[in-house]
C-alpha cells in the first residue's frame, strides 16, 4: 500500500466500509439512508470506474466488494474527496457476502469489470462467472435487474457467455455480446488490455 492508501484505510474504513456478518442481512435503506436502486460491483480492483460511476449517478447506490486492500484504500480516498454518500465497501470474499449478507431479489444490478480470467485450464474453476456461482448472482437480482460483465480476455468472454446462457432466470439483453454502455468509465485494466491489443468484450444479462 502507498502511504496515502494506508492512511485512507486507517482513517476512513470505519466510516465507509461495512463489516462482514455471517448471520446478518444488509438493510440497504439503513446503509444508504434511502430507497434508491442498489448496484453491487464484484472485485472493483483500484476502484477507478467505481467512484466515477457513483459520482455520475447519485440517484443509485453502489456497494463495492474487494479483498485487495490497496484498492480499498484508494477507493476510500475517492469516496471522501468526492463526497460520495452513495458508495460503500465490503472487504471480503464476494461469494460469501452474497450468500450470507444479501437478500434474494434485492439487487438492481451487478458490475464485474475485468476480473482475473484465470487463463490456464486447471484454474478455470476459480473464475467468477460460472455455474453455480452465476446461479447465486442471479438469485440476488430483482426482476429486470442486470448483470454487466466486461473482459479483455476473449476465451473468458466465450466461457462466461455459455455459462450465463445456461443459468436459470437470466436472459441475454443482446444477440450475443453487448454494446459498450456509455456510462461505464474506463479502468486501468481496460487501458492495459487495449495497449496489449486485446479485444474488449462486454456481456449484459437481465433477470426474467
Amino acid at each position: 500500500m502507498t502511504d496515502a492508501q494506508e492512511r485512507a484505510y486507517k482513517e476512513l474504513s470505519a466510516k465507509w466500509c461495512i463489516p462482514f456478518y455471517e448471520d446478518k442481512k444488509l438493510d440497504f435503506k439503513e446503509v444508504f439512508g434511502n430507497d434508491n436502486p442498489v448496484v453491487i460491483e464484484i472485485g472493483f480492483g483500484m476502484g477507478d470506474a467505481t467512484w466515477q460511476i457513483a459520482k455520475e449517478n447519485p440517484e443509485t447506490n453502489y456497494l463495492g466488494i474487494e479483498v485487495h486492500r490497496p484498492g480499498v484504500g484508494k477507493l476510500l480516498n475517492h469516496i471522501e474527496n468526492e463526497g460520495l454518500s452513495n458508495l460503500r465497501i465490503i472487504e471480503y470474499d464476494a461469494l460469501e457476502v452474497l450468500d450470507k449478507m444479501v437478500d434474494d431479489g434485492g439487487v438492481d444490478g451487478f458490475h464485474i469489470f475485468f476480473p482475473d480470467p484465470w487463463p490456464k485450464k486447471k484454474h478455470h474453476k476459480r473464475r467468477m462467472l460460472q455455474r453455480p456461482r452465476t446461479n447465486l448472482i442471479a438469485s440476488k437480482l430483482k426482476k429486470s435487474g442486470y448483470l454487466y460483465f466486461v473482459t479483455d480476455w476473449l476465451p473468458y468472454a466465450e466461457f462466461a457467455l455459455e455459462e450465463l446462457n445456461l443459468t436459470e432466470g437470466l436472459k441475454n439483453r443482446y444477440d450475443g455480446y453487448a454494446e459498450k454502455q456509455p456510462w461505464r468509465s474506463q479502468t486501468k485494466f481496460e487501458r492495459k488490455g487495449q495497449a496489449a491489443d486485446r479485444v474488449i468484450t462486454e456481456i449484459m444479462f437481465e433477470k426474467i
